[in-house]
């Protein structure tokens, strides 16, 4: 069978629905002006014609590498491709964080350099007791832009940079088919989990909440000064897009804020 989100096989693999990226294309420019696409991901056995990110050469952060996809580059990243040992933990290339880490993200007498992001290394290791592996379907963690995907990309979810007005446009939206309070969360985490490891989590747990995120100071050293993230599951995704038309999107109030975008 079809439905208006992929198309199904015998196997239910997935395969992305060309029609309705396109829609969402048309939609977002009528109603966000020319505001950045999101950026689409997923795990996969195939880089499916997304560039291969060389062996990280020390420490790199995947946020700030983004910014090639975010200018329209597809991007592969294996596990090597990963300069960042919190990175690595997050993303589920590595089951254990770095001895140590608690006292890196609080503090500690022998630790040269910490963040002091918690206030107790036991707090650290509580917040990694709620930080489950996941499964993945490959070593190979692609990146497209939106308006690159094809019909054999599989996204699990995307994840937008904005400003506070495009925030508040994908936040009510987000919002508008639900009654519940926590239509959207904002978890504690590092850049990467606020993009990737929640949006993803919220996917496969099938609970399709969207995740409001890039809090995290040193990840927003690798962004601009006036941008957040959002991040929605894919399944949730294509809902909100059926609903752009229905929702307060055509109202006076959104073309009064659609002006001073």
């Amino acid at each position: 069978p079809k439905n208006n989100l992929y198309l199904l096989d015998t196997k239910i693999e997935r395969v992305m629905d060309i029609v309705k990226r396109d829609q969402f294309i048309a939609l977002w420019r009528k109603y966000f002006n020319d505001a950045e696409l999101p950026v689409a991901f997923y795990y996969s056995k195939e880089n499916n014609n997304a560039t291969i990110v060389k062996k990280a050469m020390g420490h790199t952060c995947i946020i700030a590498q983004l910014g090639r996809v975010r200018k329209g580059e597809s991007l592969c990243f294996l596990p090597e491709s990963v300069g960042c040992g919190g990175g690595k933990f997050y993303l589920g290339f590595s089951k254990n964080m770095r001895e140590g880490f608690e006292y890196f993200l609080s503090h500690g007498e022998n630790t040269p350099r910490c963040e002091r992001y918690k206030r107790t290394p036991e707090q650290v290791n509580a917040f990694l007791k709620t930080v489950h592996e996941l499964p993945r379907k490959g070593d190979c963690l692609v990146f497209k832009r939106w308006d690159h995907l094809s019909e054999q990309d599989e996204p699990e979810a995307v994840f937008f940079f904005a400003p506070a007005d495009v925030i508040s446009g994908l936040f009510t939206l987000a919002g508008f088919d639900s009654s519940k309070q926590e239509a959207v969360i904002s978890p504690f985490g590092a850049g990467c989990t606020s993009i990737i490891y929640y949006p993803y989590r919220e996917q496969v747990e099938g609970t399709k909440r969207a995740v409001l995120g890039m809090f995290d100071p040193s990840a927003r050293l690798c962004t601009g000064s006036n941008l957040l993230s959002f991040a929605v599951p894919i399944s949730k995704f294509m809902e909100m897009i059926d609903q752009m038309e229905e929702s307060f999107l055509i109202t006076d109030t959104w073309k009064m804020m659609q002006k001073r975008m």
